[in-house]
């Protein structure tokens, strides 16, 4: 395990980020305490030192049982948790990104965290009623008085990241630091904006979804039927997901390669993610069972060439839109036939 420094900051983060929300069974899936308990210590045994939870996560319990794994040694780790999401659905006021639920949601996770600071304090999704002054002034409020370090932002357009960490720098406040999205082979729309825009203003980017909802571990195939799954209900729901020819016919690239190298499909799309050309990308990691851990972790070892990246971006290839793919298209006018003669580095 090597570690990344998380975007424009000094802090030091494992290149592998574990994701709790499988940490309880509350929501009729997951990891019982004892499997939580040895997937934790499996990572940490690999030199993982960061952690993602959110307050809302299997009704509060991963939260709980991260507190009692890390307590013995709290330094040792970079405890993220995330505020924004109702806890109680009938109080208006329980939900969004408001400084009244950003206050008390974190004196709950702290609480159940058994800390007295959270590392990295992420918003869980933009809340368009609340004016981004306000949060990102709460949030440094909240830095300054100690109980958090540093803040990120999750499931947000990037104009919003964007407009947000201009104003805070203009007034010296904590900027975003780190970004969390869905990123995989299955969903690369993020490549559109959000992803060059995280590199443009250093902004670390975890991605979450990494292996599709199991598109991409090989678990699903044309022709077969397609499982329940205790998170999205039904077959038919679960199969508008992710379970789509397009996608089916991705997951089979990723095992074409997978067998190439001799290595599993979950492997090659998580290293396919980690070596993307957009500055910092820490990919989280989510696992009910202590081998499913294993086997992510193992993709540390695992290093595509440059063919087999570019079968792998050709059989996931999405149109960019406007004003990417016109930009690129009228290169020639902007540039004339000085383009290629010009050394730009800040071009990746």
């Amino acid at each position: 395990m090597r570690y990344k420094l998380l975007g424009r900051t000094g802090l030091r983060v494992s290149e592998l980020c574990l994701g709790v929300m499988t940490f309880g069974e509350e929501w009729g899936w997951g990891a019982s305490k004892e499997e939580s308990r040895r997937i934790f210590d499996a990572f940490v045994e690999a030199g993982g030192n960061f952690i993602d939870a959110a307050n809302y996560y299997t009704a509060g319990t991963s939260e709980r049982f991260v507190g009692e794994f890390v307590a013995s040694e709290r330094g040792r780790y970079v405890i993220a948790t995330k505020y924004t999401l109702n806890m109680r659905p009938d109080d208006p006021n329980s939900g969004g990104n408001h400084r009244k639920n950003m206050v008390r949601s974190l004196e709950e996770s702290l609480t159940r965290l058994r800390t007295d600071y959270v590392d990295l304090y992420w918003v869980h999704a933009w809340d368009p009623t609340t004016p981004v002054e306000e949060t990102m002034r709460a949030l440094d409020d909240l830095v300054r008085a100690g109980k958090i370090l540093y803040v990120g932002i999750s499931d947000a357009p990037a104009w919003v990241v964007s407009r947000a960490n201009t104003l805070a720098d203009l007034m010296g406040w904590s900027a975003f630091a780190g970004l969390q999205i869905p990123y995989s082979l299955i969903e690369r729309t993020p490549e559109r904006e959000l992803l060059p825009m995280a590199k443009a203003l250093d902004i670390a980017v975890t991605p979450w979804g990494v292996l599709g909802g199991g598109v991409l571990t090989g678990k699903y195939k044309k022709g077969k039927p397609r499982p329940k799954d205790a998170r999205y209900g039904s077959q038919e729901e679960w199969g508008n997901i992710y379970v789509t020819e397009r996608n089916l016919r991705i997951g089979e690239e990723v095992e074409g390669v997978a067998k190439e190298i001799g290595r599993s499909p979950s492997q090659v799309a998580l290293a396919w993610v980690r070596q993307r050309p957009y500055g910092v990308i820490v990919p989280i990691l989510g696992a009910t069972k202590l081998a499913q851990l294993a086997d992510n972790l193992a993709s540390l070892e695992v290093s595509l060439s440059g063919e087999q990246q570019r079968r792998l971006d050709e059989a996931s290839n999405i149109d960019l839109g406007f004003p990417l793919a016109f930009l690129s298209q009228v290169r020639q006018i902007v540039y004339g036939n000085t383009f290629p003669l010009i050394d730009d580095h800040r071009r990746g």
